[in-house]
């Protein structure tokens, strides 16, 4: 398998207080700030400079534990219409959830945060994961999670027909005539779906990437086959370059019998770095991180994400060998209780070690090492087709995305892995995405009628 001739891709993907659970305890964190849009706007710039293709909001629909958690988090859209005014090129990427919106309520937003950014905007499509979410938006409980994935498709094909609504060249802007939009470029949507129905058409012209960029975060098989039919990016989590490998070729597969082409959607892994100028240095920094993790902490995290009460064995023990089935008992993130079961017999983690290596990284991988040595595991990623590039994770805001820029892109641009300049303007030139066609994703649903 030769060299591979295009450049990895990167996204900051930012936390707010950090990644790492007790990130916000560490006396170089930015915690002071967490609602501040003075230090996303120093993260967005930090981003910018070191070349990154995007930076990246998550987003959670609830609060909880918030006398010993940094909890709650800024509007990702708000919060993105905000940079888009101190940044010129980076993309410019917020979660939305297809469960707990409405289609024209989200297709204007992303339509209007294209405009504003000047075609720099990505939407990341999750459906949510709790009960408690629901109980927020006045539900009952959260819907199933093959149910889930059923909207969403539903939702997507939505968004994008009201997006589809104006054609590319619709405003006129004729003064002197007094004709604002050719009228018979502008249709209804005229949706009407199981779930979801909208009339349109939208109140915001065809964006100026055609589509905001797709994104979806998620590595069960609903969630894979979701992101073949729509997904232009794939946030994923992955702990070995084997599993990495298999996911890889899996979801290409995917594409194909989407009517899409292998390489059409940018895999991402997210990756956690602790860098040391020496390895003694990182490994220092990772175990006064993880020492700030408080055990009881660790095993109630665990057994929330388990649905099986831990508090009552030896927390320096390993996991039980009679708990109930955890993904089956899951409605939330099935592909990440699958990895953390992996991770506790393959490691042969205990509860603790287990507990904290979940609220360090959430399920990614975690790097402790040099800067050398994270650009070496990298490439070797990269060059195997493991991924398309990185979501980096830093673990305390603002000084590790610091260090990541200064210490480690230097050494990915030296090795011809990075860009060194942008050489577009919009989020889909970055990641190397064609801009779509009116009903894009209509085609690529009869291309894979007619390939099956």
């Amino acid at each position: 398998m030769g060299k591979r001739e295009e450049q990895m891709h990167l996204g900051a993907f930012i936390y707010y207080s950090g990644h790492h659970h007790a990130g916000w305890r560490h006396p170089d964190s930015g915690v002071e700030q967490m609602f501040d849009v003075e230090l996303y706007k120093k993260l967005a710039q930090t981003a910018e400079q070191g070349k990154f293709d995007m930076i990246f909001f998550a987003d959670l629909l609830y609060v909880q534990q918030v006398e010993y958690a940094a909890s709650g988090m800024l509007d990702p859209l708000t919060l993105l219409s905000a940079l888009s005014m101190v940044t010129d090129r980076i993309g410019l990427t917020g979660t939305v959830s297809t469960t707990y919106n409405e289609p024209f309520n989200v297709a204007r937003k992303f339509a209007s945060l294209d405009f504003i950014s000047g075609g720099r905007a990505g939407w990341n499509i999750v459906t949510s994961q709790l009960d408690i979410e629901a109980h927020n938006y006045g539900k009952p409980e959260h819907p199933e999670h093959g149910l889930r994935y059923q909207m969403a498709s539903e939702f997507v094909d939505a968004v994008t027909t009201l997006w589809d609504t104006w054609e590319d060249g619709a405003l006129v802007l004729d003064r002197e005539n007094g004709r604002f939009a050719d009228g018979s470029k502008v249709k209804p949507a005229d949706f009407n779906g199981q779930f979801y129905a909208t009339k349109g058409p939208l109140n915001v012209p065809r964006p100026p990437q055609g589509y905001p960029v797709l994104i979806q975060a998620g590595s069960s098989e609903p969630g894979q086959h979701f992101a073949a039919q729509y997904g232009e990016v794939i946030f994923t989590a992955q702990q070995s370059i084997q599993a990495a490998q298999h996911f890889y070729e899996e979801v290409n597969e995917k594409l194909e019998f989407s009517g899409r082409q292998k390489g059409s959607l940018k895999i991402m892994p997210g990756l956690s770095p602790i860098i040391g100028v020496t390895e003694e240095e990182a490994q220092q920094k990772y175990k006064e991180l993880q020492d700030l993790i408080p055990p009881a902490t660790a095993v109630m995290v665990l057994s929330g994400f388990l649905n099986y009460d831990l508090s009552g064995y030896p927390v320096d023990g390993p996991l039980p060998n009679d708990i109930p089935d955890p993904v089956a008992a899951s409605n939330g993130m099935k592909s990440r209780v699958m990895l953390f079961m992996d991770m506790a017999y393959q490691e042969q983690l205990s509860i603790l070690e287990l507990g904290r290596k979940i609220l360090s990284t959430r399920g990614h991988m975690q790097f402790v090492g040099t800067p050398e040595q994270l650009a070496d595991l990298m490439e070797e990623w990269f060059e195997a087709r493991a991924c398309d590039g990185f979501n980096i994770m830093p673990p305390v805001l603002p000084g590790d995305l610091d260090d990541f820029v200064n210490l480690v892109i230097p050494v990915l641009q030296k090795r011809g892995l990075f860009r060194e300049e942008y050489t577009g303007t919009t989020l889909r030139e970055h990641l190397g995405l064609s801009r779509p066609e009116i009903g894009h994703f209509k085609q690529n649903q009869q291309a894979s009628v007619e390939v099956n």
